[in-house]
This record gives structure tokens, C-alpha cells and sequence, in this order.
């Protein structure tokens, strides 16, 4: 796997995922992942695809290799996020999901439903999410057949 030193890994939130986002990029800088940080930086109220798109846009790009989104629910994050063809967005609220995510679907983004789960939880689905490599074999049938052409 590679190492956390060479990951760049995209953020972005609204106003409701804005204080865990700022613990985990905190949380990414201190363990050597190069964090590309598409917002917000306050509570003040905002639209989540203003920091959303960024975020898709740099891992198709290949700026970043994965990413981690925050909204309220969860939902619109990653609504928007899957809009974009080369996105697996996974909206996840505990280590199971996040974890299973990356082996079966090779999800390349997190959404995390801030209003629903606690700091920790947030915390412990990001290690998880970027620390399981996908699985491959009969899996990586399965995502071949979720982009449309």
C-alpha cells in the first residue's frame, strides 16, 4: 500500500460537517497525508457543492487520490459527489460500512453524516476508510459495471 506520505487526500464540507472537518484534517496532517482542503472554514452557512465538486474534480484529475466529505445528513455531499463519472462516493456512518466500502466497491470517497454520528465514529471511519485497500477479484467486476457510459 502506498504510503501515507505520498497520499494526497481531498476535503471538503458545509457548515455542518466544518469542525470535523477541521480535527480531521488535523488528523491527516499529523499522520503525513498531504490534504488538498476545499472548505468550508467556518460555520457559517454555505452550499455544500461549493466544496463538494472541488473535491470529485481533484481525484478524477488524479490530484488526490481519495477523499472525504461532510454535510449534515451525509446525503447531499454525496449526491453531488456521484454526479461525477470517475466518483464512488460511499456514505457511511460506522467502521463496518467505511471498511467495506473500500474493499467491495473501492469507494474513492468518504460522506460522512456529521448531524448523525459522533467525533470519534468520524474519526475512526476516516483511519478505516484510508487504510483498507479494495479487494479486487470478483469486486472489481461489480465496479466496472457502475459507470455509465
Amino acid at each position: 500500500m502506498e504510503s501515507a506520505q505520498k497520499q494526497k487526500i481531498a476535503v471538503g464540507a458545509d457548515h455542518a460537517g466544518y469542525l470535523y472537518k477541521a480535527d480531521i484534517v488535523q488528523w491527516l496532517n499529523r499522520n503525513g497525508y498531504e490534504v488538498l482542503d476545499f472548505g468550508t472554514n467556518s460555520e457559517a452557512s454555505t452550499d455544500y457543492p461549493d466544496h463538494i465538486h472541488p473535491v470529485a474534480n481533484a481525484i478524477e484529475s488524479g490530484e488526490a487520490r481519495l477523499g472525504i466529505i461532510l454535510c449534515g445528513s451525509g446525503n447531499g455531499a454525496a449526491m453531488t459527489a456521484n454526479k461525477h463519472q470517475g466518483i464512488r462516493a460511499a456514505l457511511c456512518w460506522n467502521n463496518e460500512l467505511a471498511s467495506l466500502a473500500r474493499q467491495h466497491n473501492d469507494a474513492n470517497i468518504l460522506a460522512i453524516p456529521a448531524r448523525f454520528v459522533n467525533e470519534a465514529v468520524a474519526m475512526s471511519m476516516v483511519q478505516t476508510f484510508l487504510e483498507t485497500p479494495f479487494e479486487g477479484g470478483r469486486h472489481q467486476r461489480r465496479v466496472d459495471k457502475i459507470r455509465c457510459a
